[in-house]
């Protein structure tokens, strides 16, 4: 589920190894290892648990000096985090690394009596049956190409032998990976950001895909062995973009840079004097446009909180609209019912997300259009959907994500825009609206540079709690479950988030003095309601923060209130302040910020 790099050419290829696995360390992983092909084609093994430096200081002793070689960092799914279970690894004549999960390994391990397994990883028995059908006039290409036809699964492998040197074998199906074509060099990659700095040049494998690597470039061929025409894309991207950029972390990087990003992913699609939002990458006719009255959102985890807050966005500019907003990994196993007058957007910052892939694969079977919301350029998502549009964030470095969700709920308000137009919506709130989304970035902007260091020192205070709840109403009530998410995932307090008026309804029970509640309190006809659910929780002996636009006389333990001319767009202004408190927080405790324990940036699998 974590970072693969491969490559054949001219280079010393332990460097480049070593060199892109840093750069994919940001997808979260615990351990890490490479495998390369000397000169005499004898292949050397390096692995270690914990981080690339740890890695590093291996090869240190022991450098690898062939020109060939495959790199991997793990994320255990099958074994505990320990050196044997690391990637790569080997059986016969046959080196592989894996990103995936083969769900019928104990199988075929049953069937591979020949050998004798040292790991627990169903991983090392994949190579295992490469190897028993790796046999005397059989290519390394046909053996990996028999071998998956009897896989159950996901996998994206990069395979070597001695018996072929000069050659990477690369197959996929449910896990990315990108073919890098330089000159006299090729490269491998699970993520584009790896081949930055190297090649420009890039075939993105397709599931079912299996392709064959020299120096000289890449054959793609189905696994029946058919030949395909293969036509390169050009990465997008530079350098600087997965760089830290003076910042201590990633995380607060792509916080701070929200205004610029954001500016990306409007640029070109509103009109604030005509009052109008337009996408290009719908793929829908006008009739169709205007045939749509049910709208499912399908994400998971910071996306699917991204399409609540969308969904309600929509019902106030669309009023003859349905909205349903669901989670990946429940509503693919679900026998759900979709009207023909629907349309899907699907959510996934990195356009790999499995669970949310295969809801998109069911829908499709329905009939129903799909449109991706999608940050990654060329993703798996981004390529079955029917249409969509491109969030334009840049990379994500930080596992958790904070400037794709930001960019995603823009991106589906302005689809909601363009609905509302073909549906007679009040032109006078889409103008609103639209003239809202003008002025977000530079709000964004003055917000978090405003607010920055008062945020950092209410981090401090709260910093040594157990436990938080996180409460808004209305369209405050997705940015309490996004803010909630983020504390736990950075800093392990435990978080939960509730719609305010919840509650009553049982979370009051567990206030104590382990706790202090975070409250979203926007200045608009629920401000009396809101305030009412924080009275109650202050009578119990709750801390509570208040995050608000509104300039009236409240009640808190610290408030931190924003003086902006956006309204409809608070919500989106508040959670910036969330995402500056969990990151600060996450900092005071002492944790890694950009990698949090047990995550994993693209979850390409179940």
């Amino acid at each position: 589920m974590c970072g693969i790099v491969g490559y054949v050419g001219g280079k010393k290829a332990q460097d480049i190894l070593v060199g892109g696995l840093r750069r994919l360390e940001y997808r979260g992983y615990d351990s890490a290892g490479i495998a390369t092909l000397d000169d005499k084609n004898e292949a050397h093994i390096t692995r270690s648990v914990g981080k690339i430096a740890e890695l590093s200081k291996a090869l240190e002793s022991e450098p690898q000096t062939g020109h060939l070689g495959i790199g991997h960092t793990r994320w255990a799914t099958h074994g505990g985090v320990t050196e044997t279970n690391a990637h790569p690894h080997h059986a016969g004549n046959i080196y592989m690394v894996h990103n995936g999960i083969i769900e019928n390994y104990k199988e075929l391990k049953a069937e591979l009596k020949d050998y004798k397994f040292a790991s627990d990883t169903d991983t090392e028995v994949l190579a295992a049956l490469i190897d028993s059908n790796y046999k005397d006039g059989i290519s390394l290409k046909d053996a990996v190409a028999k071998s998956l036809k009897r896989i159950r699964g996901t996998y994206g492998i990069a395979v070597f032998s001695p018996k072929e040197p000069g050659t990477l074998v690369v197959a996929r199906l449910g896990s990315p990976l990108i073919i890098g074509l330089g000159q006299g060099e090729t490269l491998i990659a699970s993520d584009a950001s790896a081949l930055l700095g190297y090649t420009r040049e890039a075939i993105y494998l397709n599931d079912g895909e299996l392709a064959v690597c020299t120096d000289k470039g890449a054959e793609v061929f189905t696994l029946s062995l058919k030949h395909l025409d293969s036509k390169p894309e050009t990465i997008e991207g530079d350098l600087a973009q997965i760089q830290k950029g003076g910042y201590d972390h990633f995380l607060l990087k792509e916080i701070m840079e929200q205004a610029t990003t954001l500016h990306n992913t409007l640029s070109g699609r509103i009109d604030p004097k005509a009052g109008k939002m337009h996408l290009g990458g719908p793929n829908l006719t006008e009739k169709e446009m205007r045939d749509i009255h049910h709208v499912v959102i399908v994400g998971c985890g910071t996306a699917y909180y991204a399409g609540l807050l969308a969904s309600y966005y929509m019902e106030q500019l669309v009023p003859d609209l349905t909205t349903e907003v669901v989670i990946a990994s429940e509503y693919r196993y679900r026998s759900f019912h979709l009207p023909k007058d629907s349309v899907a957007l699907v959510v996934s910052q990195s356009g790999e997300t499995a669970d949310t892939l295969a809801c998109l694969r069911e829908i499709k079977k329905r009939g129903i259009k799909t449109l991706g919301i999608v940050n990654v350029v060329g993703s798996t998502i981004a390529r079955e959907v029917d249409g969509g549009t491109y969030v334009h964030a840049g990379p994500e470095i930080s596992v958790a994500s904070t400037k794709a969700f930001t960019a995603q709920v823009v991106a589906m308000l302005m689809f909601a825009g363009m609905i509302a137009e073909y549906h007679g919506g009040d032109p006078k709130l889409i103008a609103e609206f639209t003239r809202e989304l003008e002025i977000l970035p530079a709000e964004i902007e003055k917000t978090l540079n405003d607010n920055r260091e008062t945020m950092e020192k209410l981090a401090k205070k709260y910093s040594k709690f157990d436990h938080a709840l996180y409460l808004g109403r209305d369209t405050a009530f997705p940015i309490a479950l996004e803010g909630a998410l983020k504390l736990k995932e950075i800093s392990y307090i435990h978080a939960e988030g509730y719609a305010s008026g919840e509650l009553k309804h049982g979370p009051i029970a567990l206030i104590d003095d382990r706790f202090f509640e975070v409250f979203t309190i926007l200045d608009n006809w629920l401000f009396d309601k809101s305030c009412g659910g924080l009275h109650e929780v202050r009578a119990r002996g709750g801390k509570t923060i208040v995050l608000t636009n509104s300039k009236a006389d409240i009640e808190a333990d610290d408030i931190v209130r924003i003086d902006s001319p956006i309204k409809l767009l608070m919500p989106i202004l508040l959670n910036t302040l969330q995402q500056l408190f969990a990151y600060y927080v996450a900092v005071d405790r002492g944790n890694d910020v950009d990698q949090p324990r047990n995550l994993a940036k693209s979850v390409t699998v179940e």
